[in-house]
């Protein structure tokens, strides 16, 4: 029961990421330590499950797939994205400097961490990072599409693209949706569902929405799961490339250059250097700090518990 209502605490912490643009949830696994089973659990939906439940082989069937494991993680992810869903909207839009300078800090701290984890640096390593690092720098600058078709079928190709997104740390399938015009319109018929006023096609956007992500998410885990399985250190220090070039995306300091247009889902932000005069600056800076120390000591503290448990278990 204890390490249920852990793994429900980790879903929480990934489903309240998810739902922030230049966020990732798989930064979070990564960071609590799941990243791999979460990957490897995910690309177990195969036909070797299907032979399991065919032959009435439950206990198998939930074996294969981890399944108390992702029940539990996924309960919290769930709740994560149900509870904070308002807040985060209302935040963004009231106090996107701060907010945005929590989470540089936590990826910041959070790409340290992933670094570490390459026990031995190699050239391949370094060029792996550039190249992570280039292509989420690149990502995270494409422009947002201002005009979005509303068709059930779109809502299946954003949820297939963000969700793959998702599983990578420092690529927020939260931005895609962003770049793809339907994060803002996601959002609100999440809280139209939640409220229980929501309409009939709003309801389909959401079911297409779901069927997308499903199918991405089977899809793209098995592709990672091999990665990972044959290129495991290059494969880090890529997906540490995505976490620092993603940074681009949550920069504190933005200013705004459409001041007349009263919906914050059509504003455009663009990156510039901080007032050091200003005392929200500096307000950012250290809730910066604090969220880049929060993320290490959470890690040396999870280091020294794994290492007491290995010292007992001796």
């Amino acid at each position: 029961m204890k390490n249920d209502l852990l793994m429900v605490a980790r879903g929480f912490l990934m489903g309240g990421a998810d739902i922030i643009p230049g966020v990732s949830g798989g930064t979070i696994a990564l960071i609590v330590g799941i990243y791999e089973r979460l990957v490897k659990a995910i690309s177990h939906f195969d036909l070797q499950l299907i032979g399991h439940v065919k032959r009435r082989q439950f206990r198998a069937a939930a074996d294969h797939v981890d399944l108390r494991f992702l029940v539990t993680l996924f309960i919290g992810i769930a709740t994560g994205i149900a509870s904070l869903a308002s807040l985060m909207h209302y935040l963004l839009e009231h106090q996107q400097q701060h907010t945005m300078a929590v989470f540089f800090g936590l990826i910041l701290g959070s790409s340290v961490i992933v670094a570490g984890l390459i026990p031995e640096k190699k050239p391949i390593h370094f060029v792996s990072l550039i190249v992570g690092i280039i292509v989420a720098y690149v990502i995270v600058g494409l422009p947002v599409f201002s005009s979005p078709p509303e068709a059930s079928w779109y809502f299946f190709v954003c949820g297939v693209i963000a969700i793959s997104a998702m599983i990578l740390p420092g690529i927020s399938g939260s931005f895609i949706l962003l770049i793809l015009g339907t994060y803002h319109t996601v959002i609100g018929y999440l809280k139209a569902m939640l409220g229980g006023n929501i309409a009939l096609s709003e309801l389909e956007a959401l079911g297409c929405f779901a069927l997308g992500c499903g199918v991405g998410l089977l899809g793209f885990s098995k592709v990672l799961r091999w990665l990972l399985e044959h290129f495991e250190m290059i494969v880090l220090a890529t997906l540490c490339g995505f976490m620092l070039g993603s940074l681009r995306k949550i920069w504190p300091f933005q200013l705004d250059t459409t001041p007349g247009e009263p919906e914050f889902k059509l504003k455009i932000f663009e990156n510039t250097v901080p007032d050091f005069a200003a005392g929200s600056t500096w307000l950012s800076v250290l809730l910066m700090v604090i969220a880049f120390a929060a993320v290490i000591l959470l890690d040396l503290t999870q280091r020294r518990i794994a290492q007491h448990k290995q010292i007992e278990n001796l």
